[in-house]
């Protein structure tokens, strides 16, 4: 379709109480549906002849930690017929699983895996979910808020060892020493050194 406001309508009509909520925004159109409409909603925008969404642009999530419902799932899809975009998107708790899109978008496989890595969310049926952006055995999921800004652990090369290896992490002691000096005039040990430099001379 090539009105906006048609293709809301016509979606409306044909998944009914499948759209919890949908609005034209940004020249695109935002659908809010339950995790359990995610596949028949999917495959009803990439084969119907009016809205040919067969582009999967992006997956990805929101965390809301202070929610019940704490993952805002969110799908980007592009018509290239039509020239239209459309935001997909549902609330799921915690530790749900939810459903993959593989079979239906392969390109998801990837998209998924980093959603899983980033945010710790399952895919049921997913073919092969592991991390995919961070390292082996890396503890926690660094887009949750709830994760120290540290890390607990840092990944170095070690001589003696000549390989790769996880250890606790530690902040060094000059990490902690600030100083409040102008920095026009250089900092304590520049001046000290300069002024022992001076009596030498």
């Amino acid at each position: 379709m090539n009105n906006l406001t048609d293709l809301e309508k016509k979606i409306n009509s044909e998944l009914t109480t499948k759209i919890n909520k949908s609005e034209i925004k940004y020249n695109q159109l935002y659908i809010e549906i339950d995790k359990e409409d995610l596949l028949n909603v999917i495959l009803f925008l990439k084969t119907n002849k009016d809205a040919k969404f067969r582009q999967l642009i992006d997956i990805t999530a929101v965390d809301y930690p202070e929610q019940t419902q704490r993952f805002k799932m969110i799908y980007l899809f592009l018509s290239h017929e039509f020239n239209q975009r459309i935001v997909l998107s549902y609330f799921v708790n915690e530790n749900e699983v939810i459903n993959t899109l593989t079979s239906i978008f392969p390109a998801a496989n990837w998209m998924e895996r980093e959603v899983f890595d980033m945010y710790g969310i399952n895919f049921k049926d997913h073919p092969d979910l592991r991390r995919i952006l961070t390292d082996y055995g890396f503890e926690g999921h660094p887009l949750r808020k709830d994760f120290p800004l540290t890390g607990h652990t840092e990944v170095r090369y070690s001589e003696d060892e000549k390989k790769v290896i996880n250890e606790p992490v530690k902040l060094e002691q000059n990490y902690r020493n600030f100083d409040y000096e102008s920095p026009w005039k250089g900092t304590k040990y520049i001046q000290d050194q300069t002024e022992n430099n001076d009596k030498k001379n």
